[in-house]
């Protein structure tokens, strides 16, 4: 069971050898310098593409906010304007009530009532 050998047999074990393990050497290597070169270059490019995107999205978003900006500032002058017509209308409506219950003098409503009652029996009697 000890024999020697043979030098061609010990040639070909070695081939087999490094063949079975060749695949793993192939792994262990790192990429060509060029293969990462064009990995990066993908990559930037992609980035560029993506924040560009981004940037063109939140400038659109920008001129929108502005639009409503303006659009919210001229609404609150309109309303202002009309609270502002409605508080003068209400102030002519109370300067005419008050110099009606200045001018005319009003019955009581006991002095009312009092002469609705006469009224009621004169009619009767």
């Amino acid at each position: 069971m000890n024999a020697p050998i043979s030098a061609s047999a010990t040639a070909e074990f070695l081939s087999v050898d490094v063949q079975a393990k060749a695949p793993l050497v192939e792994q262990k290597t790192p990429k060509p310098v060029s293969q990462i070169e064009t990995d990066a270059e993908r990559i930037r490019s992609s980035v560029m593409r993506l924040a560009s995107n981004s940037l063109e999205g939140l400038e659109r978003l920008a001129s929108e906010l502005q639009q409503l900006q303006s659009f919210l500032e001229f609404e609150v002058e309109r309303v202002q304007g009309e609270i502002e017509s409605a508080l003068a209308g209400i102030n002519i409506i109370i300067e005419t009530i008050a110099a009606w219950k200045t001018s005319t003098v009003t019955p009581t409503p006991s002095s009312r009532a009092r002469s609705i009652r006469a009224d009621w029996l004169i009619r009767r009697g």
